[in-house]
């Protein structure tokens, strides 16, 4: 299946999942599995959250930033891809000087 991003309405979130400023996402979702263009303005982010009954995966497009993970931080830039499992927390910060752009999968376990 064809998922065409350029396509579809952003969709501002607002302080997404307890993080600063707005980003922007363009969201499929089929009950089973997320699959999100998403942007971070720089200086925003997405809150620590944890995945219970999903985990999910993060490939970088554009821009750099940091994913915190694990108790430690890891620095994220084009073609880096991140992977929070089940049952782990993590959080995305825009910390550069560019936009953050990245593709991100989140599928529903059991």
């Amino acid at each position: 299946m064809l998922l065409n991003f350029d396509e579809m309405t952003p969709v501002p979130m607002e302080h997404f999942k307890g993080g600063v400023g707005t980003l922007q996402a363009r969201p499929y979702d089929d009950g089973n599995c997320k699959v999100l263009q998403m942007t971070l303005p720089q200086g925003t982010s997405i809150g620590l959250h944890t995945h219970e009954g999903s985990s999910e995966i993060v490939y970088v497009l554009s821009g750099t930033g940091k994913a915190l993970y694990g108790g430690g931080e890891e620095r994220l830039a084009p073609g880096d891809c991140h992977y929070c499992p089940e049952g782990h927390a993590h959080s995305l910060v825009n910390d550069g000087t560019q936009t953050l752009e990245f593709f991100a999968v989140v599928p529903q376990h059991g």
